[in-house]
């Protein structure tokens, strides 16, 4: 478990040092590479690794855990649980979350893949061949095919993320131990001093490398997010005996490098370089741009994979309208493809590296989104101990505001660069939060309608059972969002075809607060008489819904339901916009937008097609 966890969870962070410690080094060192700058950064680096990483997320955030699950909304779920209801602020601020992740998945794979491509320009031999026109075809050339092949699933391959990896950090080691043996002296950065004097003779500038050394610690929500896919104790031992020692090896190696660089200047001026690779001896340097690029692939493949999750997430608490999942592993349940989401992400990648052209220029853009959500997360979680683990004001404090300075240092220190790409992932969490909270009042606002003109299902029964229609052999199955009204579907069809199947079922889905639910809790049964059954289906927002799989809870329950005798009836609403609507027009517009291409309930709870019946009705909004 700890090796698959090197391969998905750390592949992100893994590959931080291809350009986190150049860009940090070249916001230090305007005027060329100092001694001072070096050992600044670097030990800047190495604090970052410890208090926003180690710290915070492996010995703190780790321990809140949703039912074994973590990841923003997973935590809002928590938070909401902790104080009883859902609350305005709670779930700000998961929505929050979950848009900025989705900048992050964005960019991540841009930055990544061009900066191992930008490694061919240290290759000898080629560096005169590799154009800047050269790098933007190659790179999205290995993104379009990172894409392409997202619906037939990363089964096959995901069994080697971890071994390709764990060879990825060892070549990070052994690259940076081949540095810090000729500048022993490089080692005096694990002292913070060398990193707060640096920041305080810097001023303002030093905000702005404070703001590259965030770079370091990018995928640090990804050890957070995939818990629940590997368990605690992996990814805390994968952190602690392994990535955090490589990593820190590494950029104290990229440190060293500069400072015999500087050395050897003898006071002349040191241009800033790209160290990573010029790290690697010449005639190792295309291997390891190769082993690069693989590492690269497999952290744009993790945070995909994540994007894909946290979207079924979103879809089952009702933040994004519906959208049809594909499995692609008959054995592992988290792997998911959703069609949509992956061409969206591949517009949006190709869109960011044809736009920005390099990995330097997209580093000004990539550190506002996970800060933003780091801040969301540390948030959250400070709901979460006071309202469940009761934890007093004086102890949540002592510990949450050291670890909020922290983020909203960095906050800060990436704000600066809004103008020069900061602005890009704060435009796309924007775009997702105005999407999700449309798609939040919207629907509320058709369900407020339709509740008001919806008869209790019990009345309904009576008034039938008083005058009983025809009834036709076999099941009907009345999908609805309250099982204690009687759905639209049921009355469409009895007032256009006066007829009732002899067993009725009106069946309410809903998504509980937890991952996942135990199959003996998963069905509720309740006779009404005179034919009428309700049933409340439960699945985890980490869970597919699947009638069929209900069904087959049923009949084990004794509740006999055959499939080719049972009909599921859906009411298909045609939204239109209302003269009184409480939604303005633009985001009415939104909504109605929403409603017409979100997927059909059929495809979402995998109903038989030849099954289904369909009956419609207007509401306005």
């Amino acid at each position: 478990m700890a090796l698959g966890s090197v391969g998905v969870v750390y592949g992100d962070i893994g590959t931080s040092p291809l350009y986190a410690f150049r860009e940090a080094l070249g916001q230090a060192s305007r005027d060329g590479v100092t001694a001072a700058g070096a050992l600044g950064v670097t030990s800047l680096a190495l604090w970052a690794l410890i208090l926003v990483v180690t710290v915070k997320y492996i010995i703190f955030l780790s321990r809140l855990s949703n039912h074994g699950e973590g990841g923003v909304l997973s935590l809002m779920a928590l938070a909401q649980r902790a104080v009883g209801r859902r609350t305005a602020l709670i779930f700000t601020l998961g929505v929050i979350g979950a848009a900025l992740f989705y900048g992050d998945a964005i960019i991540t794979p841009a930055i990544s893949v061009l900066s191992a491509v930008e490694g061919l320009k240290t290759v000898p031999g080629l560096g005169g061949m590799i154009s800047p026109t050269m790098v933007l075809i190659l790179s999205g050339v290995i993104l379009i095919a990172l894409f392409a092949v997202q619906s037939r699933g990363t089964a096959k391959v995901a069994a080697w993320f971890g071994p390709i990896c764990l060879v990825w950090f060892a070549v990070l080691a052994a690259l940076g131990i081949s540095h810090i043996l000729p500048q022993p002296g490089v080692l005096v950065a694990f002292n913070p001093l060398y990193g707060v004097t640096f920041l305080a003779d810097h001023g303002t500038a030093g905000l702005f490398v404070l703001g590259s050394v965030f770079l370091t610690v990018t995928g640090a929500e990804a050890l957070y997010a995939d818990m629940g896919h590997f368990g605690r104790k992996p990814i805390v031992a994968a952190w602690l005996w392994l990535v955090l020692p490589c990593l820190a090896l590494n950029y104290l190696g990229q440190g060293g490098m500069a400072l015999q660089a500087v050395e050897l200047a003898r006071g002349g001026r040191v241009e800033n370089a790209d160290w990573f690779f010029t790290m690697a001896p010449e005639i190792l340097r295309a291997p390891v741009v190769i082993l690069a690029t693989m590492a690269t692939v497999i952290a744009s493949q993790a945070v995909i994979t994540g994007a894909f999750s946290l979207t079924s997430q979103a879809m089952q608490l009702g933040l994004l309208p519906r959208m049809k999942i594909a499995r692609t592993s008959e054995h592992e349940a988290g792997q998911i493809y959703i069609g949509r989401v992956n061409i969206a992400l591949l517009l949006g990648v190709i869109m960011l590296v044809a736009v920005f052209k390099s990995s330097a220029g997209l580093a000004h853009a990539y550190g506002l989104a996970v800060t933003g959500t780091m801040v969301v997360t540390t948030a959250l979680a400070f709901i979460v101990v006071r309202g469940k683990w009761k934890w007093p004001l004086w102890k949540a404090a002592l510990v949450f505001i050291p670890m909020m300075t922290v983020d909203l240092v960095f906050l800060g220190a990436n704000a600066l660069k809004v103008l020069s790409g900061g602005f890009v992932p704060l435009m796309l969490g924007a775009g997702i939060f105005v999407v999700m909270a449309t798609w939040v009042r919207g629907a509320g606002s058709v369900r407020a309608r339709a509740a008001r003109e919806a008869l209790p299902l019990t009345d309904v029964i009576a008034m039938l059972s008083r005058r009983p229609p025809a009834r036709a052999a076999g099941t009907a199955i009345f999908l609805a969002a309250d099982n204690t009204e009687a759905p639209a579907a049921l009355m469409h069809n009895l007032k256009h075809n006066h007829i009732l199947h002899q067993v009725n079922v009106v069946l309410s889905v809903r998504t509980a607060d937890r991952p996942r639910i135990a199959d003996a809790d998963r069905l509720a049964f309740e006779d009404l008489g005179h034919g009428f059954w309700r049933a409340t289906a439960t699945f985890g927002y980490m869970e597919q819904p699947s009638i069929p799989r209900i069904l087959g809870l049923a009949r084990k329950g004794g509740f006999k339901v055959e499939m080719n005798t049972t009909s599921f009836f859906l009411g298909k609403r045609t939204v239109v916009r209302s003269a009184k609507s409480p939604l303005p027009p633009w985001q009415a517009r939104l909504f109605i937008l929403l409603v017409r291409n979100a997927s059909a309930a059929s495809d979402v709870y995998r109903l038989p097609p030849g099954r289904v019946v369909e009956m419609g009705a207007q509401v306005s909004v």
